[in-house]
């Protein structure tokens, strides 16, 4: 099989892969699978690129890989969008933690310190 229709298959496979982001447990294996699809992807780019390949709009094939390359763009676009919103939401959810258990570690007081000024 030539380089240009495995990238085209890998391309597909993945585009499909990304059509529905799994929510909990199950997206740690997506997130695993989709890390491993991109590699084998980038080989076979770097395949292509080593081999002089050009993108040419005109012939059929590298119109596809042109439009699965936009739709994966925006897929990923989307996963990474949602993996930031459940980062931060975690990051907000530990801070709020750690001031429950000890509400006062922000306040800084100057507690035992006295000053005299009279000599």
């Amino acid at each position: 099989m030539d380089h240009e229709q495995q990238f085209l298959q890998l391309s597909a496979k993945l585009f499909q892969l990304l059509e529905k982001v799994p929510k909990g447990e199950e997206r740690d294996t997506f997130l695993q699978e989709l890390d491993r699809q991109l590699d084998q992807r980038g080989k076979v780019l770097a395949l292509l690129q080593d081999e002089g390949f050009k993108i040419n709009p005109e012939n059929k094939v590298h119109a596809i890989f042109i439009e699965l390359d936009r739709g994966i763009r925006e897929r990923l676009e989307t996963v990474m969008q949602e993996v930031k919103s459940d980062m931060k939401t975690l990051q907000t959810a530990k801070k709020k933690e750690k001031q429950y258990i000890n509400p006062y570690s922000s306040v800084r007081v100057m507690d035992g310190k006295y000053y005299d000024k009279k000599k």
